[in-house]
Formats: C-alpha cells, sequence, structure tokens
C-alpha cells in the first residue's frame, strides 16, 4: 500500500492510494468500523499508524479492500495538497554506498563498514515545497536516496533478524552544502539546513516492495536526468545496513535510515553542477514515485 499525508484547506489526514485516487482513512473508518473493528485513533497521522504495529496495518488493509469512490471519503491526487508523510524522530543519512559514487569520488575509500551522519528533523519538507538557498552558500548539490522506515523498536539485530524491523520505504532528498560540508569536514552543518531533507511523497509498506535491492533510483534537474542508476549497486546490502544501525543505537518506530546515492551528484561532475534558484529538482524511485522541489533563495526575515 501507499500511505500519504494530505491537506484540504484546514483539514490533514493520512490517505491510501487505490485505483487512482487518495482515500482519507478517518472517513473510511468511521464508514465501516462496524464491519473492521479495531479503534481509529490509529489514523491521527501517519507517524501513529506506524507506530501501530501490526494492528494499525491490518486495519488499514481492511478499509483498502474495502475503499470505493464516494464522496468526502475519495479525493483526486489534483485536488488536495500533498505533504510529507511525517516529521521522524531519528533520521541516519548513509555516506559511500554504491559502487558508482564511489568510483566518481577520488578521495572515497571503500567502507569497511556502513558509514552514517545525521539528518535533522527540522530539515524535513514535502513535495512541492522549496528547497532554500541559504545566503552565501554556492555549491548545493543534490542527492536521491532510498529511505527506510522502521517500525519496531530494533535493538542489536542480525541480518538474518533486521527486515523484521523494517515498516516500509520513502524516498529522501539529501540535499547538501558542499562548500560548507568539505570544510572541516562539516557534514552536520552542511546536510542540515532548512529545507534540506525533501521527503516522500508517501511511505510504501513493505509488502509492496518484495525486492528493494533490485529498484531504479533517478535525480532529474530541470528535466534532465544527473543520477539513473538503482540499488543493485549497493555496496553493502540491506539486511547488513539495518542490522549495523541497530547495534549502534536503537531505532524506533518511525526512524528514518537512508543507504547513500548513485553517481552523478553534481560536485563530482566536470564540469561541476549545482543548484540555482529556479532549478527544478525530482527525485524518482521505482515502485515509491516521485517526489518534486522547487530551489529558490532563503529571503526569509530573522526571528
Amino acid at each position: 500500500m501507499k500511505l500519504y499525508t494530505f491537506k484540504l484547506r484546514n483539514y490533514q489526514s493520512v490517505a491510501v492510494e487505490k485505483v487512482g485516487l487518495l482515500f482519507d482513512l478517518k472517513a473510511l473508518f468511521q464508514k465501516h468500523k462496524t464491519e473492521t473493528g479495531g479503534s481509529g485513533t490509529v489514523f491521527k497521522n501517519l507517524l501513529t499508524l506506524i507506530r501501530s504495529g501490526e494492528e494499525g496495518l491490518a486495519l488499514t488493509r481492511k478499509l483498502h479492500a474495502f475503499a470505493e469512490p464516494a464522496e468526502g471519503v475519495s479525493f483526486p491526487f489534483g485536488s488536495v495538497k500533498i505533504l510529507a508523510p511525517y516529521r521522524p524522530g531519528k533520521i541516519l543519512a548513509s555516506g559511500v554506498n554504491y559502487n558508482g559514487h564511489f568510483t566518481e569520488n577520488p578521495a572515497a575509500k571503500v567502507p569497511k563498514f556502513p558509514f552514517f551522519f545525521s539528518k535533522i528533523p527540522s530539515a524535513i519538507v514535502g513535495p512541492g515545497e522549496p528547497i532554500l538557498l541559504p545566503k552565501g552558500v554556492k555549491q548545493v548539490d543534490y542527492e536521491v536516496e532510498f529511505a527506510v522506515i522502521f517500525g519496531k523498536t530494533a535493538r542489536k539485530l542480525t541480518p538474518d533478524t533486521a527486515m523484521d524491523a523494517v515498516w516500509g520505504y520513502s524516498i529522501l532528498h539529501d540535499v547538501s552544502a558542499r562548500d560548507i560540508q568539505f570544510v572541516d569536514n562539516q557534514i552536520t552543518f552542511g546536510k542540515n539546513y532548512d529545507t534540506f531533507a525533501p521527503f516522500g511523497p508517501c511511505v510504501v509498506t513493505k509488502d509492496e516492495l518484495p525486492n528493494p535491492e533490485k529498484l531504479a533510483l533517478k535525480c532529474f534537474v530541470n528535466g534532465q536526468a544527473l543520477q539513473d542508476s538503482g540499488n543493485w549497486d549497493w555496496i553493502h546490502p540491506l539486511p547488513d545496513y539495518v542490522a549495523y544501525v541497530t547495534n549502534m543505537m536503537t531505532m524506533e518506530p518511525g526512524d528514518v535510515m537512508t543507504t547513500g546515492t548513485p553517481a552523478g551528484t553534481g560536485y563530482f561532475r566536470d564540469p561541476q553542477i549545482f543548484l540555482q534558484p529556479g532549478d527544478v529538482t525530482a527525485c524518482e524511485i521505482e515502485g515509491i514515485g516521485r517526489l518534486e522541489n522547487q530551489v529558490k533563495r532563503d529571503l526569509r526575515k530573522m526571528v
């Protein structure tokens, strides 16, 4: 199933996609609560649904089966605003994990173990929201990333048990200020300006993508595919990645882990390409969707 967070005027809810429409889970539950049982509180927001575990998934599947187009229940995509799915508690983003990205970076070394840094939840924005270029920063780069959503409290897993902790998948655009990141290795600051983590457009449940290591990834800038590869090029397989993270720290339901970016980033091109005001980025991952954002200057006032 594909799950979205949407807004219609002052109303915000979680929806499941079916037959090209969005079905409001709160409205579906009210219409079918007698047949489904369960509690409608699991649909308070998408993070609550994820934290509800198997109960929430089972109830969502029942409602998905009942979903039929009806006024106040189903909506065309163009009639609502799609938001970021939710704001995660933790976001661990991966460094070099694609052979192609390693090859294009002359300073990179093949990592013996997975490498991670933090993306800050305040950097999250949704589809259609602008990526804001900070004043004085000139080398803002694009990076499409496959994101893993944890559905259970996970600690000290093995590769054999790791995938049991996965709830679903999404897209995270790891926007990066290279002229900050590569000065004194300031990864945290270079990766976490406001709006530097577009997220979405949806979360796809794990069962929808049974082969998550065989998906095509692309990143377009102004319609040109500058990254075009697939996660079959990963250095470390997904179960190893999930297990490694959980042996470093406890991962909780709704936490996000990304898995690196393929070759084609702007910094390592000749000539280099960096995001400019007016550019439109679009990150696509097979089976998930398209995450599109326009680039603008950050003209916000200090508060």
